[in-house]
């Protein structure tokens, strides 16, 4: 009776010795080793068959195929991994800044070019002889017109008051040639433009069309520079979550299952504590793509440049026919202000001078008329981008979310993922985005203490240009420093080199900006001439000019 429990006793031990010992065989390393070599890492001192783990600082320290080698290795290649997955993710919204950045410039600038081609060929056609000899004043319009969309320190209203001064000037002369005028005769002549009115209303209604629709078509191209070059550096902002990238991409390796991706939660949870400053992006994003979205219907509708630029060689050709009208009240009005001139010893200089205004000016038919930049329109253009910018809104928040898409990057079988230490479900919860939210973030240690500086400047250049797009949309101007002062302009339609958009000088073009209070002193020190600032009783004037200004139409 004693011999059966024995041998029952013999036979336990002997099966749990097995057993014991099946488990405590090492596995083969032969499908780490596979995948580690596929990923370029050399074979030596990559074990057969797993070894001891208490030198790993990063996986779980059970048995492993990795070496402490091998686990820094990966490591490495987490953060080259993970930069790819931020810059393939984020690829899409970058392309759309950059390549509707580079079509809106080359589209404003060919419209300029060839508005400046249309005039000087019709001009040259109608006038012949004496607009060749007066073309500069028109090649200089075109040229500061230029110089303000590319980044120029120029002050619309001021440009166009002293292009329909300089014509009066020209035109004045030309029309009373039988007389001799000085310098100081033709700076009084020029002081009368507004009150004599001699081009009619054309002045006043092109003012108000080219400085909103320069303004808006300006500020818009640079807002998509600005979103270009931010999208480019938070993109590459790397942050401090090496450890729990590698936990989650490389330790099934270690674990012996290479194949094994990460669980979808699991995975939220690591990206949202590495992104955790690029969500803190979003909200000032969406108010900056808000206020794009703003200023491309400007540009659809009240604030559209190429309906402005386009027929500008037939206005102006209008505003010389009514001064040609009104010559002879025009310049008794100018005699009795600035006195009768001396008459010139040659007579009239020019015969038939009436008759060479009075030839009609017969503009480009839409055939004849050159197309602008890859034969497309405005309209065109704004309806694509409005929709790309929509796609745009909220992406920062979203990319953890993009990034984690189930079977990209996870499993979507819940019970058959990595979850951290082994196969298995995820059971910690998801955190919610943001720097904040990640003080229980179980898987990655972040300082929200301390929000990353690049990232900070971004929202900054972001907080900047939102501003200056919701002022361009209500037909104000806000300049930023001219580049091309310290030698240093792109040539881009911005105008402005990397990292210039937090300089600006606030200018009222039409009114007065709320909150500009210090544009004196910033024009100052970059060493530039400002308008002076107005009276309180100015201000308030000026504030009623951009209801004015919205309400007007060519009639």
């Amino acid at each position: 009776m004693t011999f059966c429990p024995a041998s029952i006793a013999l036979c336990t031990l002997s099966v749990l010795s097995l057993s014991f010992g099946g488990e405590s065989k090492a596995r083969s390393c032969s499908e780490v080793r596979q995948a580690y070599n596929a990923k370029g890492f050399s074979l030596v001192n990559v074990p057969h068959q797993e070894i001891s783990g208490e030198h790993l600082r990063v996986c779980p320290q059970g048995y492993t195929c990795c070496t402490i080698e091998m686990e820094e290795k990966l490591s490495q290649q987490s953060k080259v991994e993970f930069e790819n997955l931020v810059e393939e993710t984020s690829h899409n919204i970058r392309t759309t800044f950059v390549s509707r950045h580079k079509k809106f410039d080359e589209f404003f600038l060919e419209l300029l070019d060839n508005s400046e081609k249309s005039l000087n060929s019709m001009f040259t056609r109608t006038y012949g002889k004496l607009y060749m000899q007066n073309s500069e004043v028109f090649q200089d319009l075109f040229t500061e017109l230029k110089r303000y969309y590319t980044g120029g320190n120029v002050n619309l209203e001021e440009m166009l008051n002293d292009f329909w001064s300089r014509l009066l000037e020209r035109m004045f002369q030309l029309l009373n040639s039988q007389y001799h005028f000085t310098d100081d005769y033709l700076e009084c002549v020029s002081k009368y433009t507004d009150q004599l009115k001699p081009f009619g209303d054309v002045p006043r209604k092109l003012k108000a069309q080219v400085t909103r629709a320069f303004i808006a078509a300006r500020t818009f191209v640079q807002g998509l520079m600005v979103g270009r070059e931010v999208a480019n550096r938070v993109a590459k902002v790397i942050p401090a979550c090496i450890r729990a990238l590698t936990r989650m991409l490389y330790c099934p390796y270690c674990r012996g299952m290479p194949g094994l991706k990460p669980c979808h939660n699991y995975c939220h949870n690591v990206m949202r504590g590495c992104l955790a400053n690029q969500a803190d992006l979003d909200a000032e994003w969406n108010v900056f793509i808000d206020a794009m979205l703003l200023v491309a219907d400007r540009l659809e509708g009240p604030f559209n440049i190429e309906a402005v630029i386009e027929p500008i060689d037939v206005k102006i050709s209008e505003a010389i026919m009514t001064m040609q009208d009104n010559s002879m009240q025009v310049s008794a009005k100018v005699f009795q202000g600035c006195g009768q001139p001396k008459p010139s010893s040659m007579g009239r200089s020019a015969r038939g001078i009436s008759d060479v205004f009075n030839a009609r000016f017969r503009p480009y038919t839409p055939e004849e008329r050159p197309t602008t930049a890859a034969g497309t329109s405005l309209e065109r253009l704004v309806i694509d981008i409005k929709e790309k910018l929509k796609e745009s809104k909220r992406f920062w928040s979203n990319l953890p979310d993009d990034i984690c898409a189930k079977g990209k990057l996870t499993e979507s079988d819940e019970e058959q993922c990595w979850n951290s230490h082994t196969k298995g479900r995820y059971f910690p919860e998801v955190v919610k985005d943001g720097l904040t939210n990640q003080a229980n973030n179980p898987e990655v240690d972040v300082d929200i203490t301390r929000p990353d500086t690049l990232i900070r400047q971004q929202i900054m250049a972001l907080r900047v240009m939102t501003n200056k797009l919701k002022n361009a949309y209500n037909g104000n101007d806000i300049y930023f420093q001219d580049s091309s002062d310290e030698g240093s302009a792109s040539g881009s339609g911005s105008g402005c080199p990397d990292g210039c958009t937090t300089e600006f000088v606030f200018v009222g073009t039409e009114a007065p900006v709320i909150g500009a209070d210090r544009s004196d002193e910033r024009a100052a020190a970059a060493g530039k001439s400002a308008s002076p600032r107005p009276t309180r009783l100015l201000v308030m004037a000026a504030l009623a000019l951009p209801l004015w200004a919205l309400q007007t139409r060519w009639r």
